[in-house]
């Protein structure tokens, strides 16, 4: 019994995601690394909406561990806060879009 309840251990985050800084048009990628694969109901959102993988939005996912979120040809109004679900698991970091304005 005690090596079943072992074997069930609930996933962790070992590596959260982090806040980013970037400029208007460039990308920003964030990570979540997780203890072991196999967590169901994997959600990223920003500022509360949820988040698909289509031309502007790439998510990712290696060994069932490592979950990507790429944002492509950010604009200012991206500017918010990410977050990653799985399961129970939560992790949110800021993103800043920065401007880019003429000298």
């Amino acid at each position: 019994l005690l090596s079943l309840c072992h074997a069930e251990e609930a996933a962790v985050i070992v590596s959260g995601l982090r806040s980013t800084d970037v400029f208007v048009g460039e990308s920003a990628t964030f990570t979540c690394e997780l203890s072991h694969p196999g967590v169901r109901n994997v959600q990223w959102w920003l500022d509360g909406t949820p988040l698909h993988n289509n031309l502007v939005t790439e998510i990712s996912e290696q060994d069932g561990r490592i979950h990507t979120l790429t944002l492509n040809d950010v604009a200012c109004h991206d500017s918010g806060t990410v977050t990653f679900r799985a399961g129970s698991l939560i992790s949110s970091a800021k993103l800043l879009v920065k401007g880019i304005f003429p000298v």
